[in-house]
């Protein structure tokens, strides 16, 4: 059976990591560096660095915190945000970064995907969606932060992100982000069934349960969370346990921090 990744999520603004609701009313959670290594410790499978507002404010990505982080990191860092061009993919890349994550630039010049999948390998690229459900019940895809919406359907986005060359698609609802009601089913759903790369669920994980409905009835591979563990409602070893109870493989977390 596949063994079902669980990422934690680190929203970056201003070098410090962020958490709000609907991706508005951002508050100060902590450091980046030290967040992510803790989050090692307790079992996580990848950490995801997204500087939020890179695209909207048109700075570059946090080469050195992706630094400072790889620098201490056993398990895979993704990062993302102000990531622009093939050679913004390598910079970060070459900063240690694992995979890239792309969102707004992608939606801009859809041959970045390409470009750098060509170059450093599809497993390196991460077509990163942001949707949302309009008022016909269309799902939309919104850039710059969740600040814009655009004319993209979010399936169809989908899709022509993996023909473009991404090796993983990580979709985020913005209607659940932050409330904690259980990820966006409907939408994981249909971007899982239409895609053959793996999907990361995120937006709205609030207790262990939403992560197994998110494997079992929407068919993700790998569940992104975020604010729960900032705030100390749970671990990651506590999430694994309810996912394994259910049936679910899931890397062991006893095994973790070994190499250090």
């Amino acid at each position: 059976m596949l063994t079902r990744r669980v990422i934690v999520c680190l929203d970056v603004k201003g070098g410090r990591v962020v958490k709000g609701v609907n991706f508005v009313g951002l508050r100060d959670v902590g450091d980046p560096v030290a967040l992510a290594t803790r989050y090692e410790l307790e079992g996580a499978d990848e950490i995801t660095f997204l500087d939020i507002s890179a695209s909207s404010e048109e700075r570059a990505t946090l080469l050195d915190v992706a630094r400072r982080t790889a620098e201490r990191l056993f398990i895979p860092l993704t990062i993302g945000g102000g990531v622009r061009t093939a050679e913004d993919v390598a910079r970060a890349l070459r900063a240690g970064a694992d995979k890239v994550s792309l969102n707004s630039a992608a939606v801009s010049d859809p041959s970045v995907l390409t470009a750098a999948a060509d170059r450093f390998g599809a497993q390196c690229v991460v077509a990163s969606i942001d949707a949302k459900k309009n008022a016909a019940g269309v799902y939309k895809v919104w850039v710059k932060g969740g600040r814009e919406e655009t004319p993209l359907e979010a399936v169809a986005w989908a899709q022509e992100c993996v023909e473009r060359g991404a090796g993983e698609i990580l979709l985020t609802s913005i209607d659940r982000d932050g409330a904690r009601t259980g990820y966006d089913l409907e939408i994981t759903r249909a971007v899982a069934s239409a895609v053959n790369v793996p999907v990361i669920a995120s937006g709205g994980a609030g207790t262990a349960q939403h992560l197994v409905d998110a494997v079992q009835q929407a068919h993700a591979d790998a569940v992104l969370v975020a604010g729960i563990l900032h705030d100390g409602l749970t671990t990651v070893q506590q999430l694994k346990r309810v996912m394994r109870d259910a049936g679910l493989v899931v890397r062991d977390s006893s095994t973790l921090g070994a190499a250090a």
